[in-house]
């Protein structure tokens, strides 16, 4: 084998290699010779096959597969012997073979780059952490005692108004038949929560207990039964009750109605239930800024293969989000070359940082335990109730989609590394300062990315490397 290196460009390296005839040659013969072990050709004893006949069934596809797998081998064998790490596979083209010829082909490859991570001491952050106020526990609860709902007979001759509830028996008829599920008996119905066809619960208002009234509807014409779609109907109503709401007092009773022992324990439920969901928003806002400073911080250039990948995926939601009417406000009036520019910085931004978080795992030894995984696909598997075996199943025979399971555990594992030796500084503030800056990108908005990328100052060009296959955004 002869390679030459025959062009280093940054991350790109381009090789020729050629193979000599008399190798192929000698392989050909090799894989012919073990065909003759394997294959039965009648007139031939087993073992016995002439090379020449061999030659003639087999010659053809005998020699794909030897050049295929000289050019796998040959090309594999080069890059170690020049100590590259691939970023992505070799681009291989065969320029020159025939039969009894040299094998030459050309390689061209982009290499991961060696990156040198800050000393994550020095970054300057802040965790923001939601100071809840007694105010915000007193809010919580009034929400959760409206939650609650109550009523209670109302007075004799309270005339029926919006959220009161009725107690009807109703019989429906279309052309004076009645239709299946078109009756019932002492149903709870709260008048303006629109539970039934639209006209049926504003001709009760107004009415008592006592009341007989024929209700006359028409059911809209996108009907889920198509035997009553766009039919007029009567209903025969007897009103048998009219209740009204009645407040849920913030009391022992509501405690205890929420299975806790007190008010008190359960003031105490709602405020930790409070921290832990501002925790989770401190901890994305936290993330953003922790790699807004990487980013801002870390300056190599990334393969510009993995770049294109990235962007292609970005590329293809915009056109989604553009098809289903669902493109940032910010783009709509944008041209396509404006768009693409904008989004490429994010491509670049995204698989920089992956490419960083990537190089702190490995230096550092953070790897993602088997159960952190099995836990995640319980997880997944229980986002489509009744078909959590067949989620199961499908994670067990596709390892890329356990691998895009794990990315972004082990991310959130590094980012937590790198913010334990950042050790920020806590900051309490209300729960609406938390909230006044939007946090789109925590939410993975592909938009916000780019916001993000446009703060990032122009790079020079030096080196990059692969980056995990995670959320960076």
């Amino acid at each position: 084998m002869e390679v030459t290196q025959t062009a280093v460009d940054g991350l790109k390296h381009e090789f020729k290699v050629v193979l000599a005839a008399k190798d192929i040659e000698d392989k050909i013969v090799r894989r012919l010779g073990e065909l003759a072990r394997q294959v039965r050709i009648p007139g031939f004893r087993p073992g016995k096959v002439p090379l020449s006949v061999l030659k003639t069934r087999y010659g053809d596809s005998v020699l794909g597969e030897v050049v295929e797998r000289a050019i796998t081998d040959s090309s594999e064998r080069a890059i170690t012997d020049h100590g590259l790490k691939p970023a992505l596979r070799p681009k291989i083209e065969v320029t020159s073979f025939e039969k009894g010829t040299d094998l030459e082909y050309k390689m061209a490859i982009e290499v991961l780059p060696k990156i040198e991570p800050m000393d994550f001491t020095t970054l300057t952050l802040e965790r923001l952490v939601a100071d809840i106020a007694d105010k915000d526990v007193d809010d919580a609860l009034d929400r959760l005692a409206k939650q609650q709902k109550r009523n209670e007979p109302a007075p004799d001759g309270h005339k029926a108004a919006k959220g009161d509830v009725v107690v009807i028996d109703f019989k429906g008829s279309i052309d004076g038949k009645e239709f299946a599920g078109g009756s019932a008996e002492g149903y709870f119905l709260e008048l303006g929560a629109n539970q039934f066809i639209p006209g049926f619960e504003a001709q009760l208002l107004g009415l008592t207990a006592g009341a007989a009234p024929t209700v006359d509807v028409t059911f809209p014409a996108d009907y889920p039964v198509k035997e009553l779609a766009g039919k007029a109907a009567k209903f025969e109503v007897a009103v048998k009750e009219v209740r009204t709401a009645v407040a849920t007092a913030i009391d022992e009773r509501l405690a205890k109605d929420m299975g806790l022992e007190n008010l008190e324990a359960l003031r105490k439920t709602v405020r930790e239930r409070i921290e832990r969901e501002y925790a989770d928003v401190s901890k994305q806002r936290l993330k953003r800024a922790l790699l807004d400073a990487l980013a801002t911080a870390h300056d190599f250039l990334v393969p510009a293969g993995m770049v294109d990948l990235e962007f292609e995926q970005i590329w293809r939601q915009i056109e989604e989000g553009r098809k289903g009417g669902q493109l940032d406000p910010e783009d709509v009036a944008k041209s396509d070359d404006e768009l693409k520019t904008e989004y490429r910085a994010i491509a670049e931004r995204r698989v920089r940082l992956g490419l960083l978080l990537s190089e702190v795992g490995q230096r550092h030894n953070i790897t993602v335990a088997p159960e952190e995984v099995n836990r995640a696909m319980i997880e997944e598997a229980r986002r489509f109730p009744g078909q959590e075996r067949k989620v199961l199943e499908y994670f067990k025979t596709s390892p890329e989609a356990v691998a895009q399971l794990r990315a972004p555990i082990f991310e959130g594992k590094v980012v937590d590394f790198i913010v334990e030796l950042a050790k920020p500084k806590e900051r309490r503030i209300p729960i609406a300062e938390l909230l006044a800056e939007p946090d789109d990108e925590a939410k993975g908005d592909v938009k916000a990315e780019a916001k993000g990328a446009k703060k990032a100052p122009a790079r020079k060009k030096t080196e990059g490397k692969k980056p995990a296959k995670a959320k960076t955004d």
